[in-house]
């Protein structure tokens, strides 16, 4: 399954299905094949997600410290950071928001 998160202020945001799920997850939401996030709900939404990614950063580094004290080799992410899979979708709900549009997926 693809996720294809539409909005009118901005490009569409395509994301496998294991990647959307996540994206809905951060931000409480559960999957389903249909959706929308309301502008008004942005905001918190946006919150929601950013501090996730933030808490997938501070795991890392938490690993990347352990390593270090244990004389260890530093772990390496491996393949796309949370982060980067959550830019676009970060980017269209931020202009969403702005323009107070919602975004949609599954229509």
């Amino acid at each position: 399954m693809l996720y294809c998160f539409k909005s009118k202020a901005g490009g569409d945001v395509v994301m496998l299905a294991e990647s959307g799920d996540a994206m809905l997850r951060l931000m409480g939401r559960e999957s389903a094949p249909r959706g929308i996030l309301q502008s008004a709900d942005l905001p918190a939404l946006l919150q929601a997600l950013q501090a996730g990614v933030d808490a997938d950063d501070a795991e890392f580094q938490r690993r990347v410290d352990a390593a270090k004290e244990a004389g260890e080799p530093e772990p390496r992410r491996q393949g796309v950071t949370l982060r980067q899979r959550a830019w676009p979708l970060h980017e269209l709900m931020t202009r969403s928001h702005r323009h107070g549009a919602d975004v949609v997926w599954g229509v």
